[in-house]
């Protein structure tokens, strides 16, 4: 009888399933500045890891003031499919979660804030570029605003969060305190660390995917984990400001290479600066008639060399860059637009430069060339071969075939008027013109 009961359990030991292995770990990601396709990716990335290695809990430690709509849609797609729960925390103190980072709080299984952060002014920004003052483009926002707010409203009711209070976050630009987050039922706790927050969460119950499940996160291992250096680089690029000076960068190299064909170094790095901020700009609300006003000013400069206009191209090129530079961001946020102490120093010398290069260009144009055939016509040399009306003439250290129209007798200087192949055809140097 015994041995039939051992071996049933052993038959039940290896039918039934494992239980989920768990590193016991809570992953802390960082988030800090504008939500954008580099962001997105490796939240993505650290959500996906944290299912596969079975983390007990996964913490987006934010401090954004919004960004990309798109990039936004996609970090919440990967919280609401999460086997591992996903706690926002806006911190640390003087932080916020404005515009996109308010929609990502909404949606995460819990929601918390640190003593001194804010949330709200959730309101879309016009990603398209433009005036907003004709009737479609006046239709197309107000679609855009009600989308967004139907969906803030439906991410707060799947976590029993205050819907009314997200949709005028998106609607009027509302933005409150931790505090009073916390007593509207915004967010569901304030946390002055990620330690407390870990401590105050544990034993609390929340709905994932595929179903309830009740948090045990006390004495976890707390991991910080962040971007790896290629995400980094996509990420600073994305900056308006780094945007800005690699656009600058990207341009006035191209001109470089435009205005002095061969030497190729410019062209390499105004090529690759240039495709940087094309990839940086898809993140950012870019006006497209400032920017075609920037490349229109780089028109005039390139012509500006070929056509004598007494400098009135190259002020024309200066105006046009400076309108399209102050009109390049379309958005009122300020954490999307350039900063005025990139924006004019960094205008001011690109515009030194390209001036510069248009002067010398222009100066280089009208020097005499001092090598090759275009180098002899002009030089004076000396008769070692009487020319009757052939001889040799040493001109530059080197014994020449010339041709006179007139006699000219040996150790007389003569001025090269023509050169063919290698002969060439002189004339008699006045006494006047002699050294």
């Amino acid at each position: 009888m015994n041995k039939q009961i051992s071996f049933l359990l052993l038959i039940l030991f290896l039918v039934a399933p494992l239980p989920a292995y768990s590193k016991d770990n809570v992953v802390v990601v960082k988030l800090s500045g504008a939500i954008n396709p580099a962001v997105a990716e490796y939240v993505s990335y650290e959500i996906s890891q944290a299912n596969a290695e079975k983390d007990s809990l996964i913490v987006l430690h934010m401090d954004t003031p919004g960004g990309l709509d798109t990039s936004m849609r996609e970090i919440i797609k990967k919280i609401q499919s999460s086997e591992v729960p996903v706690a926002s925390f806006v911190a640390p103190t003087g932080s916020r979660a404005a515009s996109a980072g308010t929609f990502i709080t909404m949606a995460s299984h819990i929601a918390a804030m640190a003593p001194g952060t804010n949330i709200g002014a959730a309101h879309p920004i016009n990603m398209l570029g433009g005036g907003n003052d004709n009737e479609q483009a006046k239709t197309m926002k107000k679609k855009v605003v009600n989308d967004a707010a139907a969906y803030i409203r439906s991410l707060a009711e799947l976590r029993k969060r205050n819907a009314h209070w997200a949709e005028l976050a998106v609607v009027n630009s509302v933005s409150i305190s931790a505090e009073e987050a916390m007593k509207l039922n915004v967010i569901d706790l304030v946390a002055g660390d990620v330690k407390a927050l870990v401590l105050a969460i544990d034993g609390r119950e929340v709905q994932l995917a595929s179903g309830s499940v009740r948090l045990k996160t006390k004495n976890l291992k707390i991991i910080y984990h962040e971007m790896n250096p290629r995400q980094k680089l996509l990420d600073i690029i994305s900056s308006p400001n780094v945007t800005y000076i690699l656009m600058m960068l990207g341009l006035v190299g191209l001109f470089f290479e435009l205005s002095n064909p061969g030497l190729i170094l410019p062209g390499v790095i105004g090529s690759i600066s240039l495709i940087l901020a094309l990839y940086a700009m898809q993140t950012l609300p870019i006006n497209y008639a400032g920017l075609l006003l920037i490349l229109f000013g780089v028109i005039l400069f390139i012509a500006e060399i070929n056509v004598m206009s007494y400098g009135l191209l190259s002020i024309s090129g200066v105006v046009s860059i400076f309108l399209g530079s102050t009109m390049l961001i379309d958005s009122d946020d300020p954490a999307l637009q350039i900063s005025r102490t990139i924006l004019y120093p960094t205008l001011a010398l690109s515009v030194i430069l390209s001036l510069g290069i248009v002067l010398l260009a222009t100066r280089t144009r009208s020097l005499k060339k001092l090598g090759g055939i275009e180098g002899m016509i002009g030089e004076t040399g000396l008769v070692k071969e009487a020319l009757n009306p052939q001889g040799r003439v040493l001109v530059h250290g080197e014994l020449w075939e010339a041709e006179a129209d007139n006699r000219i007798n040996e150790g007389e200087r003569v001025q090269v008027d023509l050169v063919e192949g290698l002969r060439i055809k002189v004339s008699k140097v006045q006494d006047s013109q002699k050294d």
